[in-house]
């Protein structure tokens, strides 16, 4: 049986964020976070109210028409640059970003035992920012930053210096923040930015997280398959499931019969293969099933 609530029905406009919620999805799922072993995987939309835009909205399709590619970015001296530029500027942005009361509530649920783990397909640091231990990054952290020669890792705020130095002349102003850190800035822009490369071998440095044309390392994968074999739920948090990277966790947990509730703005890829689906803003829902939990 699937329970789908829509925002507005049931739930209604969430005139009480603290309060009990009553809509039958909503105590099965109170019910299903009290039985423990909850495996939450977390998308973009958990990070909106953060001030970090989402990939897609509610409406499924893509914010960014051309987000850069392994290919593209290994391939390319300028598209290095133009990424750097722009990803210099955005991670201002990132870093200053606070965990929101989904976040948080994420953080007390794993307090009280009830999370198993955290699969996250952000790469924000928000989940540890409110407090959340062992969180598996599925596709890396801004927050690092690798070396593809020597494969050495450092800070991103360590190259976030180096860049300002390299660069002492170079304020512009960014048109928008994308959901992957960059600032939108127009090609004059980015002429005559200078980037840094490795400082222990010379060569090429790329955020530590996974582009697009990129595999999530294989170990990481079977670490979430196996953390998700062991789930008595899988929590689906502000996510599309739209890339096959997050949805080969639903249809895994459904081929073990696990049942799988998702909360979101929108619909999913998954929303047929789940238990209930309830559609509604992270932040007070999670913050409501706090209240409501009473195991």
């Amino acid at each position: 049986m699937t329970w789908a609530v829509e925002e507005g029905l049931g739930l209604g406009a969430l005139p009480d964020p603290s309060g009990v919620f009553t809509s039958p999805a909503f105590e099965i799922l109170v019910d299903l976070i009290g039985d423990g072993d909850v495996v939450i995987l977390s998308g973009a939309g958990l990070s909106t109210e953060s001030g970090i835009p989402d990939y897609r909205g509610e409406s499924g399709r893509r914010r960014r028409a051309e987000p850069m590619t392994y290919q593209t970015f290994v391939g390319s001296a300028a598209a290095r640059r133009r990424y750097w530029a722009r990803s210099h500027l955005g991670w201002r942005h990132v870093a200053q970003a606070i965990p929101n009361s989904g976040h948080r509530a994420v953080a007390e649920l794993q307090r009280r035992g009830l999370i198993a783990g955290i699969i996250t397909q952000n790469v924000d640091g928000l989940h540890q920012a409110a407090g959340a231990q062992q969180v598996i990054e599925l596709h890396g952290s801004l927050d690092r930053v690798t070396c593809l020669s020597c494969a050495e890792r450092t800070s991103r705020q360590l190259l976030h210096e180096r860049l300002r130095a390299a660069n002492p002349d170079w304020h512009p102003r960014a048109g928008a923040i994308n959901p992957d850190g960059d600032a939108v800035l127009a090609d004059d822009q980015i002429d005559g930015f200078h980037i840094a490369d490795c400082h222990s071998c010379g060569g090429l440095l790329k955020p530590d997280v996974i582009f697009f044309g990129e595999n999530v390392p294989r170990p990481r994968v079977q670490v979430c398959y196996e953390l998700t074999e062991r789930a008595n739920t899988l929590l689906v948090l502000g996510s599309s499931l739209t890339v096959m990277s997050g949805y080969r966790f639903v249809r895994h947990a459904t081929k073990f019969a696990i049942p799988v509730a998702i909360i979101n703005q929108g619909s999913t890829r998954g929303d047929t293969d789940a238990l209930l689906t309830l559609d509604t803003p992270l932040g007070p829902t999670l913050t409501g099933l706090l209240a409501g939990f009473r195991g």
